[in-house]
């Protein structure tokens, strides 16, 4: 079966809803292992958990999950993505297919940016990446809300999260599963 990690940085609990509702999405297609960044991954500002980064050296593909601070990924986030430079330098994840999500403050907070942040780091790896395929404004569902086809890019309404952006994880999610199925040896 194909294997998923969704690796996440959540303080208020937004982005680990998202993250929720992506592997809601995947679960009929893959196994997914959450992979929250915790307090405890950081030590002395470096993300030290030996385990998420196996399971990720493990899975077909890989959801990267921050919400957006001052325009990029939170610092939890990118100590993740530093300590994998070992993996960086080895190709281990080359052909694992990715994905993200983020959530800002604002409509457009710069979430796109913290979307790039993840596609490069991604292709840094060798990872291919997958976006989404629906039509910003279009859906009927309500889905990609803010029109991002890089990833899925939220943001609270009346300190709530909408539905139709979990219904967006979900799909994001499933997508991920699909490619990813596609390409298991």
């Amino acid at each position: 079966m194909t294997q998923l990690a969704i690796i996440y940085f959540s303080v208020t609990g937004t982005t680990e809803k998202l993250a929720q509702a992506v592997e809601r999405g995947a679960a009929a297609i893959a196994d997914v292992t959450l992979c929250r960044i915790g307090s405890d991954d950081i030590v002395s500002g470096r993300f030290q958990n030996e385990t998420v980064l196996r399971t990720i050296d493990a899975a077909n593909g890989v959801a990267f999950g921050s919400p957006t601070y001052m325009g990029g990924p939170s610092a939890q986030f990118k100590a993740f993505a530093d300590a994998s430079s070992d993996r960086w330098s080895k190709q281990n994840w080359a052909n694992k297919i990715a994905a993200g999500f983020t959530t800002g403050t604002c409509p457009s907070g710069d979430q796109l940016h913290t979307l790039t942040y993840f596609t490069i780091l991604a292709a840094q790896h060798g990872m291919l990446w997958c976006g989404l395929d629906v039509p910003g404004g279009e859906d009927p569902g309500g889905r990609n809300r803010l029109g991002s086809q890089l990833g899925l890019a939220t943001h609270l309404i009346d300190g709530t999260l909408p539905q139709s952006d979990l219904n967006t994880a979900e799909y994001l999610g499933r997508r991920l599963a699909q490619v990813a199925s596609r390409h298991v040896r």
